[in-house]
């Protein structure tokens, strides 16, 4: 695809400083961008883009003399992250299901699916509109995949679960795995029977490798518009709310009720039957221990103030000076208790 930065700024709602008439052949990041390439910067990388090999520059509005061609709008990576979708051709594929998937009993299906070789689409599951179900996925008994849904390879949706509209689910996630309940006697750990679901609203992404339980009764839920990275684990009866954001190695304890607008960092660990309040920032390898209010940024394990945190960190670097300068204290103590 060729665009000229002009048609560019018209698309994206940007204002050019430079030649408007320069040709892009594609989108790069800073150190990859050749010369027909479109690139993006926003601080601290603003010195080092120009210097690149990029035909042109996107910027936020504010920066002054810059040595390339400039497109200046609002939001950099927004805009950017639009222009991906227009250079990047969508995949096509044959609307039908395929000879090689194997559709069970009483399956309803919707209009201009796409159900590839070696699916299997369970007795009573659903599969709306425009669905899309890779190879070797799995959607199990009674299962319900609304509209415009993406199910990658290898994936499972497992009986009764529901996965919402226009939801992303990514290669090798689990949806609806049992849930972790076991009751001990005598030594012998006993299964308890998880006979609930997992309901992802509409808009939900689900990362590669993921494991969201199912409930023990009732439904473990994932909130409209929530993203979760890859390899995470929430357990069974936890309540996530919308448009949380859930970094790569975070596990949720079972039961935990999450309010809307909550990032969790990589490797965020919880216990389980809290509560975690909304619109909150948990950094990575945050150890959330006790029901946490709204509106906090915290870190650490136990978690606490990200101020207070840093300032911990901070102190820690002198610990090895200050153990010196105790034992030379102590020292010189003992020598004047003996005086």
């Amino acid at each position: 695809m060729k665009k000229t930065l002009q048609e560019i700024a018209e698309f994206v709602g940007g204002r050019i400083v430079g030649d408007a008439s320069v040709e892009i052949h594609g989108l790069d990041n800073i150190e990859g961008a050749g010369e027909n390439d479109l690139t993006f910067a926003v601080d601290p990388h603003i010195e080092e883009a120009k210097t690149c090999q990029a035909a042109a520059v996107m910027l936020p509005e504010g920066v002054e003399d810059f040595p390339k061609n400039a497109l200046y709008v609002e939001e950099p990576r927004a805009a950017f992250a639009k222009l991906l979708e227009l250079f990047t051709p969508k995949l096509q594929f044959e609307t039908g299901v395929s000879d090689k998937a194997h559709i069970g009993k009483d399956v309803k299906i919707g209009k201009d699916v796409v159900i590839m070789p070696f699916a299997v689409v369970d007795d009573h599951a659903v599969i709306g509109d425009r669905v899309t179900l890779y190879p070797h996925t799995y959607i199990g008994q009674y299962a319900e995949i609304e509209e415009d849904s993406v199910i990658y390879s290898s994936a499972t949706v497992r009986e009764h679960c529901h996965v919402g509209k226009r939801c992303v689910v990514h290669s090798s996630a689990v949806i609806g795995s049992d849930g972790f309940g076991f009751t001990t006697k005598d030594g012998v750990h006993t299964k308890v029977p998880q006979v609930g679901n997992v309901i992802l609203e509409d808009d939900v992404e689900i990362g590669a490798h993921d494991g969201i339980d199912r409930a023990a009764m009732g439904s473990t839920v994932i909130g409209k518009g929530t993203k979760i990275d890859n390899l995470v684990h929430i357990g069974h009866n936890c309540k996530i709310g919308p448009n949380c954001l859930i970094v790569a190695q975070t596990g949720i304890s079972g039961s935990t009720t999450v309010g809307h607008n909550v990032t969790f960092g990589g490797q965020v660990g919880t216990v389980g039957h809290i509560k975690i309040g909304a619109n909150s920032v948990y950094a990575a390898r945050s150890g959330i221990i006790s029901n946490m209010p709204e509106g906090v940024f915290c870190a650490g394990f136990p978690v606490q103030s990200h101020t207070e945190w840093l300032r911990m960190q901070a102190a820690m670097k002198h610990l090895p000076e200050m153990n010196k300068k105790l034992k030379q204290l102590e020292k010189k103590l003992a020598k004047y208790e003996k005086e």
